[in-house]
């Protein structure tokens, strides 16, 4: 083995992720090569092992204990619920527990490590980091369910998120609230940030930095527990743009979250039988429809709902169920609709 590599954080490399400084010292060629040495156990700030998040201060003593690129996360051959797929991009319904991307948490058992497997790398766009996002163009959160893309080539990807960007991509969600929207539709333009408080939580947030989020929704129905004690409101979410936890947080800030939601729950009834049985938040991407962006043909898919929030809808009182003309208009539509074929935590 070579002897460590040893670098003095300087003004310029201060205030940088760790992953970041190693590529600005010249130590790695990427930030996914640094990140991966940093996971193994080979980069140390002042000689202890360090996270690929640290983030560095003037004067931290950083070693590199070896120059070889260690051996990249092992791939998961994870079963995919695929509903399309071409030379250039797939559409796969992701089941709850599966995260998208490796991080701090989570270094394999990805979304990205099934891509890998079920593709190969050099099969995959590879526009957001090397080899630790192939395929992703977007992303889902860990237990929310449903369709999303992934993009094959960069040419495929680049258009992906492109359309993505100026809206040209409609994803539209299923989510059970808390209480009784009063209106039928409505939409919600609060700008969103990493929260004060909690740095694991977004927020709404009007500080430098925000970003613009926005959410449209319709009501498809509503309805009450069997108790009398609970009411909930069946809305359809559209994304018009794709911030992080953008749908948990704005229903939150309506006063109406996520049945089954933990982290964005403050207006949330503390009684667990209101909860319906859920261990995870009332989300699903049902719908994609976009143009192929290399044949320009257009793409259109749904996705009914996995059993657990299917369980969740039918512990309401069928009694009180008020269904809208645009309610059953989405009833009929996922008539006949595909059920996730793989469900339940990984």
């Amino acid at each position: 083995m070579a002897l460590p590599q040893q670098f003095i954080i300087d003004e310029e490399a201060a205030g940088e992720r760790l992953d970041s400084a190693l590529v600005l010292l010249g130590a790695f060629a990427s930030r996914s090569a640094a990140a991966k040495a940093a996971t193994a156990g080979l980069v140390l700030v002042n000689g202890r092992p360090a996270l690929k998040s640290q983030v560095l201060r003037a004067g931290d003593k950083v070693e590199i204990l070896a120059e070889e690129t260690p051996d990249a996360a092992p791939v998961f051959d994870i079963p995919l619920d695929i509903r399309y797929e071409d030379d250039d991009l797939l559409v796969l319904s992701k089941q709850i527990g599966l995260v998208c991307h490796p991080d701090d948490n989570h270094e394999a058992n990805t979304l990205v490590s099934a891509l890998i497997a079920h593709c190969g790398i050099d099969h995959l766009c590879n526009l957001q980091g090397e080899d630790d996002r192939p395929g992703i163009v977007h992303r889902l959160d860990k237990n929310t369910s449903g369709l999303m893309l992934a993009a094959k080539t960069n040419e495929a990807g680049t258009l992906l998120m492109e359309a993505l960007r100026d809206h040209r991509v409609d994803r539209r969600y299923l989510a059970l609230v808390h209480g009784n929207f009063t209106v039928d539709s409505g939409f919600i333009n609060a700008p969103i940030a990493r929260s004060a408080a909690d740095r694991k939580k977004m927020a709404i947030r009007d500080v430098p930095g925000a970003r613009e989020a926005s959410t449209s929704f319709k009501v498809l129905a509503r309805m009450g527990h069997p108790s009398g004690d609970f009411r909930y409101t069946l809305i359809e979410c559209r994304l018009h743009t794709g911030r992080t936890h953008q749908i948990r947080v704005h229903l939150e800030f309506t006063g109406h979250p996520l049945v089954g939601e933990t982290h964005y729950a403050k207006n949330a009834p503390k009684d667990p039988a209101a909860q319906l049985g859920l261990e995870r938040q009332f989300l699903h991407s049902y719908y994609l429809n976009l143009e192929h962006p290399i044949a320009g043909t257009e793409l259109t898919f749904f996705d009914n709902l996995p059993s657990d929030l299917a369980r969740a809808l039918s512990l309401t009182d069928p009694d009180t169920v008020s269904l809208t003309a645009y309610g059953q208009e989405v009833y009929d539509a996922l008539k006949d609709a595909p059920h996730p074929s793989i469900e339940g935590e990984l």
